[in-house]
């Protein structure tokens, strides 16, 4: 049962939010979110491949900081608010897929100027960033640049644990181990495994074993090949 499972990770309310594993994949990311908003030039970026849980990460500081989020197709539209007296939080999400551009430039000019802080995410540092304009790519290569990392198995494990008793489901440390071994090193697989599993659980009538893990969600898989 979920019982027997331990892992050395800090589960904490991370920035006052909610419940959220902390390890070394991601622990410097929170530490420097924590640090809100004391950041060298009033900016943070945070880098890693697709399903890391960066975006995870910005929700919950822009929950505890009542932050505005922003997607990479938002920053010509960006409100004037924003960016004048009063300016508190901001985050961009994809920032390296916006376009690199005076509205990039002026969105963060804004912000900082008006004494606000700004938050990017991407796949690669800011300095890597293909950047034409030089005042931008200065400002980019001057924001302190932290690495999200996909889940080691002991994170993987823990958050898969806690997906399921957060619907309130206890299953076999077997079950657990299965899933570790197989599935993408994301957060968002993990959310996807436990909801496919409940459903199926459900459909089914059956419990959450490992003969159910292998036909809902690795079956149909090899099928495809």
């Amino acid at each position: 049962m979920t019982a027997q499972l331990a892992f050395d990770l800090a589960q904490r309310p991370a920035l006052g939010a909610e419940d959220f594993l902390v390890a070394e994949s991601n622990a410097e990311a929170v530490s420097w979110l924590d640090r809100w908003p004391d950041w060298p030039g009033r900016a943070l970026a945070l880098h890693g491949p697709p399903g890391s849980g960066k975006s995870h990460l910005v929700h919950v500081w822009q929950a505890a900081t009542g932050g505005t989020l922003l997607n990479h197709e938002d920053v010509a539209a960006a409100r004037g608010d924003l960016m004048g007296p009063g300016a508190t939080a901001v985050a961009l999400d994809d920032a390296d897929r916006a376009p690199q551009n005076e509205a990039l430039l002026h969105l963060y000019n804004g912000i900082v100027e008006a004494g606000g802080t700004l938050l990017l995410t991407g796949q690669t540092p800011p300095a890597r960033w293909e950047v034409a304009l030089a005042d931008l790519r200065s400002r980019l290569r001057a924001i302190p640049a932290v690495a999200v990392l996909p889940p080691d198995d002991a994170l993987l494990a823990a958050l898969l644990v806690k997906l399921f008793a957060d619907r309130q489901l206890r299953v076999a440390v077997d079950l657990v181990h299965y899933l570790v071994g197989r599935l993408e090193r994301s957060p968002d697989a993990a959310r996807r495994a436990v909801v496919a599993l409940d459903e199926g659980a459900l459909a089914k009538g059956r419990e959450i074993t490992v003969p159910l893990a292998r036909e809902v969600l690795f079956s149909k898989a090899r099928a495809e090949r």
